[in-house]
């Protein structure tokens, strides 16, 4: 029997029949077939090829049955679902699924097939009055948003995009899915899998002293603690136990676990997997909006699906991404604190400490969670606390640290384990925070790696105080209040430091190696370009190699001078924005004026799927490796999808469209107002450049029937994501 209905499951999940399959696995026809998990499924740990029994708590015996309890569910319902694998066929598995509340998805569709035309036809699978697309357009017309095209918007086949990269050794083809990495010698898609790379904190780790404390420092001290009446029974009380540090006593309110899923389809900025744990710590708490500070290889695009869980009270709610640092690694996620209930009386917010700063030889006390939510901690000592960050760009160019200055420990609990360091009396002086880098093995072969290292707490203090006080800047609805969310003056330049002794061998003068001395004994170094960003005011003036010496005539030796001669710009009611500087270049001494460039929190906040390929404007790690098309910036391809269009005639990753139909395409909307007028089944012309500078033009022909052209953007006015299609074929088979 061959297949002839199938089932396109909100969030990416493709359902269908068991027909021949069922005489291979011995199971009868009918039943509900997982083809392909997508996000949501996946996101819930279902797996392929499983076979769905129950949905919310009611029998599953057919697609009817899926169809009639989805559409009963709201959007943003967590509900179990029973599935078997028919390798295991006599166990149920229970999971509980959360209904997308986000309109990155197109509403469940039934594809059937046509055996005239041998096409997939789609129609709406659940009435437009039902809660679930009721709830859909509650959340995203009701705010002037474009209402979703119930029909060929989503592709049947959005299965897992994939990064492309060419070798110019032998031109084999590196494609890296969200967790896996595969080799092929060729274009085709028959990967094979070499290692899943999931970040996840160490469920090994022994917890040495572990407690969960619920009382202030005052209750700690007397050795009991007292929980606040509004806390629903009195037997949740517990006692300290006694090898637990104070610090991690006073601390333990304030961790939180994070899980992250990011959708495979919007998977930007070079995001490299779709899975992330660790650990956050709350920086504010107050009855209508909480911030956590959590590190960039946890959280790192805006467009995710966030959890929380806390260590001070046993609940998991989800929160939104509201600030991505552009420069220094770590982000802020918001939460609602009314979802709490009795919880939020007992979760409390950390006392940061930015000063005075760290020493080498202090002593810090390492605090962070377990996979089991209990607190770990021990003692260390700081042997550097101002380790320049050097991390090299990857193949598939990704957020990096640059221009940042980190701390290092004696001992710690290993590359996977992250968290804060407190002193003594459990204020916050840094977050343990997780790097992300890429080590490469000869001239083809790489692998993700993570480190971890102390951020020192000022530059979040610095973020988190424009935020309380509202320092003007652009609006964004949090929790339903509109907040202006503060801006970032930078120097888009990327720096490294060097000792004073090699830049005297370069020409440097003995009074400007004293003069730096004598500002900073401590490191007895000078800031050296590696490059600009493209496309920022600095990359015509400043060269690879340049010493900075100084700005407005006082000694510059190390990044957080830069940072403060930004922030006076912005304090100041005259300032046009540029640094009078005087730098050091090939033995001359030279007088600039640089500007500045100014970059919100929000990363980046739109896409458009054409042909299966994901595109969106050149992110800052693009714009790091310091090259933009001559033609213009371009619009950026950043992952592709197995089937579609760009995949069959060799559209990959990592390089600009310049042109299509020799019409320019120097921005998103450039290239909107050029695919518009693409028809179905048409051959389209595309000038692209590569990474590495190579122009190329290939053809590939259209196909809107299974992959339509839609947009995706993120309007902070309203906090939603809105979807839309730019070109589509109409409906048939409603």
């Amino acid at each position: 029997m061959l297949l002839q209905y199938m089932f396109k499951f909100h969030a990416g999940t493709n359902v269908v029949h068991i027909a021949f399959q069922a005489r291979n696995f011995r199971f009868k026809c009918g039943l509900v077939y997982v083809a392909e998990a997508g996000y949501m499924l996946s996101r819930a740990s279902v797996p392929r090829h499983s076979i769905i029994k129950k949905f919310a708590g009611e029998d599953i015996e057919n697609l009817d049955d899926l169809i009639a309890v989805i559409s009963k569910l709201s959007r943003g319902a967590r509900v179990p679902l029973e599935y078997v694998k028919y390798t295991d066929r006599y166990r149920n598995k229970s999971v509980l699924v959360t209904i997308d509340q986000h309109g990155w998805y197109a509403p469940p569709q039934l594809y059937t097939r046509n055996d005239a035309t041998g096409l997939w036809n789609a129609k709406l699978a659940i009435p437009l009055e039902s809660p679930f697309v009721v709830s859909h357009r509650a959340g995203h017309m009701d705010a002037n948003l474009n209402s979703v095209s119930p029909l060929t918007e989503s592709s049947p086949m959005d299965l897992k995009c994939q990064h492309e990269s060419e070798n110019t050794a032998d031109g084999c083809v590196k494609m890296q899915t969200d967790e896996e990495i595969a080799v092929d010698g060729s274009h085709s898609g028959e990967d094979s899998i070499i290692e899943k790379k999931r970040r996840r904190v160490d469920e090994e780790i022994a917890a040495e002293g572990t407690i969960s404390s619920f009382g202030d420092l005052d209750d700690i001290k007397d050795g009991a603690l007292r929980h606040p009446s509004s806390v629903e029974g009195s037997d949740l009380a517990r006692t300290i136990s006694s090898n637990a540090s104070l610090a991690e006593q006073v601390i333990e309110p304030a961790l939180v676990m994070f899980e992250v899923h990011v959708p495979p389809i919007c998977m930007l900025d070079g995001v490299h997997s779709q899975h992330f744990f660790g650990t956050g710590v709350i920086i504010y708490h107050s009855d209508c909006l909480g911030l956590v500070a959590v590190d960039r290889n946890t959280v790192a695009v805006s467009i995710s699906d966030i959890m929380l869980s806390f260590a001070a009270y046993p609940i998991e709610i989800p929160a939104e991404v509201v600030f991505l640092h552009p420069v220094h690694n770590f982000a802020l996620v918001a939460y609602d604190p009314s979802a709490l209930g009795a919880g939020a009386s007992v979760i409390r917010a950390a006392k940061l400490l930015p000063e005075p700063a760290l020493r080498r030889g202090d002593s810090v006390y390492l605090v962070g969670l377990s996979r089991s939510l209990q607190a770990t901690s021990r003692k260390s000592t700081i042997t550097n606390p101002c380790t320049a960050v050097n991390i090299g760009s990857a193949d598939c160019p990704r957020y990096r640290a640059i221009n940042m200055e980190v701390i290092e420990l004696d001992t710690d609990f290993g590359s996977s384990f992250s968290g804060i360091l407190t002193d003594e009396q459990g204020r916050v002086q840094a977050l343990w925070a997780s790097f992300s880098t890429q080590l490469k093995y000869g001239c083809s072969s790489s692998e993700d790696h993570q480190f971890v290292r102390g951020i020192p707490i000022y530059a979040i203090s610095q973020v988190l105080e424009k935020i309380i006080s509202g320092t003007p800047g652009p609006f964004r609805l949090i929790n339903g209040i509109r907040r202006p969310m503060p801006l970032v003056r930078l120097l888009e330049v990327e720096l490294y430091p060097t000792l004073l002794s090699k830049a005297r061998s370069y020409g440097l003068s003995d009074n400007w190696v004293q003069a730096l001395a004598k500002k900073d004994p401590v490191r007895r170094q000078v800031l050296r370009v590696k490059g600009c960003l493209a496309g920022s005011k600095a990359e015509k003036l400043l060269e690879q190699g340049d010493m900075i010496l100084a700005i407005n005539k006082e000694p510059i030796t190390c990044f957080l001078d830069i940072e403060n001669a930004c922030q006076k710009l912005d304090q100041s009611i005259d300032s046009d924005g540029v640094l009078n500087m005087t730098i050091f270049r090939q033995g001359k001494e030279i007088d600039l004026i640089v500007g500045t460039d100014v970059r919100d929190g929000n990363g980046s906040t739109r896409m458009v799927n054409w042909c299966g390929s994901i595109i969106q404007d050149p992110h800052s790690a693009v714009r790091a490796l310091g090259f933009l098309p001559k033609e213009g910036h371009g619009v950026y391809v950043a992952r592709w999808c197995h089937g579609s269009p760009v995949h069959r005639y060799g559209l990959y990753a990592l390089q600009w469209i310049v042109e299509v139909n020799g019409q320019p395409t120097p921005d998103l909307e450039s290239f909107i107002e050029v695919v518009k007028g693409l028809e179905d089944r048409e051959f389209v012309r595309v000038k692209t450049v590569h990474l590495n500078g190579k122009p190329r033009v290939l053809t590939l022909k259209q196909d809107l029937h299974y992959w339509p052209t839609w947009e995706l953007t993120f309007e902070p006015e309203t906090d939603t994501w809105k979807r839309r299609t730019i070109k589509a074929l109409q409906p048939t088979g409603a």
